[in-house]
């Protein structure tokens, strides 16, 4: 008997580029079944970058159906009569059209879970409006900076509305999935990529709503990405924490510097700042690195991707593996990072290639239908 987590659950995924892929790659490292199901000849649009694609869609099946066709409809409501969940990433009420919508598959299968992720949610006045990620984080006030000083800025290097809603469409199939099991009745569930980055901003956008911005808490010039004599950058992260600023005012040899509270050091940011910065500029990453962790305080490397595949703690906490093809070359990915007591998580297997489970998920033998 499997000790995965989430062994026998079933999903199907409709959901392309990322933020289901994304989730529905996290729920199979932990035991769950996930087809994709993609359009015949084009399948997900992400496969156009084969870097993307392979990230988030290892450890998966392909079945290519062309929904528009009867026969297509057909094969996709017979595996989703034995399936727990379906997960779909279109324009709201797309998939109704085509009578594969929440409704016409709850009547197929009275138990399922049903979720879908779109840009702005199934209904207010944005829903029908086309958007990326970047369009998202503007709405969520993730740009706020950007808003305040009337100037665009840099466009973030993380997707954090895809990341975001990757995140919690997995937190809602298994929510919902833990209602069905209970209820024996399916769930629909309404994921919003704009009200995900408003929901990850609830520290910052709550006491902006009540009149209390939370400026101070990233004021502190300890809190901050600084430059090591060998051209390395680290991060202190101490936010207004005086049994870390003490110990660090010890370590820079600036015991002057210690009296000072967070609101103290919160007025004098910018000379602090520059400070400190005069001063880890004296010693390399690895010096500093040394004295900060004997003293306790909060810091790390800012690393390069590649130096983060490479980071020590990185690979002692076995989130890479390496996955050989036929031919001999090797692939790296990451896996799902949760670590659970009795279970391990397996090395998946590589991205399979589009409808390459066609003949065996609808054989008559096939497992999924049964």
């Amino acid at each position: 008997m499997s000790t995965a987590p989430l062994a026998g659950l079933k999903i199907l995924s409709l959901a392309e580029q990322f933020p289901g892929p994304y989730a529905t790659m996290l729920l199979s490292d932990m035991g769950a079944e996930v087809i994709m199901i993609e359009r015949p000849g084009i399948g997900d649009p992400a496969r156009q970058f084969p870097p993307l694609f392979r990230a988030l869609n290892r450890g998966k099946r392909s079945v290519a159906l062309d929904l528009k066709s009867a026969e297509g409809l057909a094969r996709f409501r017979e595996l989703a009569k034995e399936s727990d969940v379906i997960v779909e990433g279109f324009r709201p009420g797309k998939l109704a059209a085509l009578g594969a919508g929440f409704e016409d598959m709850r009547s197929v299968n009275s138990r399922l879970v049903y979720v879908s992720i779109s840009g702005y949610g199934q209904d207010g006045p944005y829903r029908d409006r086309a958007g990326h990620d970047l369009s998202y984080e503007g709405v969520g006030g993730l740009l706020a900076d950007q808003a305040d000083a009337k100037q665009p800025g840099p466009v973030p290097p993380i997707p954090l509305a895809d990341v975001g809603a990757a995140l919690f469409a997995a937190i809602a199939i298994l929510s919902a999935v833990v209602s069905s099991q209970r209820t024996g009745q399916g769930r629909y569930v309404d994921v919003s990529m704009s009200d995900a980055v408003v929901s990850m901003l609830t520290a910052f956008l709550v006491p902006a709503a009540n009149g209390t911005p939370l400026g101070e808490f990233i004021a502190e010039p300890g809190y901050g990405v600084f430059t090591c004599k060998d051209g390395k950058l680290l991060t202190l992260s101490f936010a207004h924490e005086d049994w870390f600023w003490k110990p660090f005012c010890d370590v820079i040899d600036r015991a002057d510097l210690a009296p000072l509270t967070g609101r103290d050091r919160v007025a004098r940011k910018a000379a602090l700042r520059e400070e400190i910065a005069a001063i880890l500029v004296n010693k390399t990453r690895a010096e500093w690195g040394d004295l900060l962790d004997k003293a306790g305080v909060p810091w790390g490397p800012v690393n390069s991707l590649v130096e983060t595949l490479d980071d020590p703690h990185v690979r002692a906490r076995q989130l890479l593996r390496k996955i050989t093809h036929d031919g001999g070359k090797a692939e790296t990915f990451i896996v799902q990072p949760l670590k659970f007591d009795g279970f391990e998580t397996a090395t998946p297997n590589l991205p399979p290639e589009l409808g390459a489970d066609n003949d065996s998920v609808f054989s008559d033998d096939a497992t999924w239908r049964r």
